[in-house]
């Protein structure tokens, strides 16, 4: 797959399909993060990335800027194998192309999903919007156009795993800005907690991920007040957009949340989209701290 037109098996030395990214080299004594850097603390064992890409030089890329970054990386180059790699080394997230032979990324995306929460990011040179709502409507994480710089992979993966080990913490701190709001809020038919981030509607708690609460806790800090896509976009992705596309991944789980929370999604009662700008929450009768 391409998204610029050079043959597949051209020299790939600067980036991934003709991306801007250079591999660069470590500083002089600086050979990046080290198991045994400091014997007598707790090693925390390197993140295990499974990179699954059909073209040999975008791997070798991949994997090399990859392990300079400290992970663990393991190979797969078709569908089948990215499978079957991630059953036998159960990696911590999945770096996804979509145009796989034996099975498509889409395929592959779907059949994880099925059966775990492990992060995906799909990469692809599939670059129109119908393709990233498909990959995200599926259970990615996020999505990276082909050609990208290696460094934006790398912020991206690391973003990820960021959001992936706050959701591990039991009971974990609300964020900064809302913690003048800690408790419960109460919003038509919804409870929320933002102690426990749980919601409940009418009595029965939804089973929600840590992104689509972050989000909803966002929407409803501050009810009535428009939260631009932008801003949702670099709160929960970790990154600013960089071309409208970008902000797909706000709709799509906006959509996501609004088919759990929305008692008719079609006609949405407590997030409204404020067209050209973002979204808004409204009908929160009340805001109370946790145990009132």
């Amino acid at each position: 797959m391409e998204s610029e037109p050079q043959p597949k098996t051209s020299p790939v030395a600067t980036g991934v399909n003709g991306c801007s990214g250079t591999q660069q080299q470590q500083p002089p004594g600086d050979d990046g993060p080290s198991l045994e850097e400091d014997q007598g603390a707790a090693v925390t064992p390197p993140k295990r990335l499974l990179v699954v890409d059909d073209e040999p030089a975008v791997r070798r890329i991949l994997e090399t800027r990859l392990r300079m970054a400290g992970y663990t990386v393991i190979l797969a180059g078709d569908g089948e194998e990215a499978l079957s790699q991630f059953y036998r080394e159960q990696p911590d997230l999945v770096v996804l192309d979509v145009m796989l032979p034996k099975l498509d990324g889409f395929g592959v995306c779907r059949q994880l999903r099925a059966e775990s929460s492990v992060p995906i990011i799909i990469v692809s040179a599939l670059d129109n919007t119908s393709e990233k709502v498909a990959g995200l409507e599926l259970g990615a994480d996020d999505y990276l156009p082909k050609p990208f710089a290696p460094r934006e992979l790398e912020m991206r993966i690391a973003a990820v795993l960021r959001r992936q080990e706050v959701a591990a913490v039991p009971q974990p701190s609300v964020p900064r800005e809302s913690r003048h709001q800690t408790g419960i809020i109460r919003a038509g038919h919804l409870v929320i907690d933002t102690n426990r981030r749980q919601v409940t509607c009418k009595g029965e708690r939804l089973g929600l991920t840590y992104t689509e609460f972050s989000l909803l806790e966002l929407l409803f800090r501050e009810p009535g007040t428009v939260v631009p896509r932008a801003t949702i976009l670099e709160a929960l992705w970790g990154y600013p957009p960089r071309k409208a596309t970008n902000l797909r991944v706000v709709d799509v789980y906006v959509a996501r949340l609004r088919n759990k929370l929305e008692l008719d999604p079609r006609n949405p009662e407590l997030i409204l989209t404020v067209r050209g700008t973002g979204y808004a929450s409204q009908g929160v009768t009340s805001v109370s701290p946790a145990g009132s």
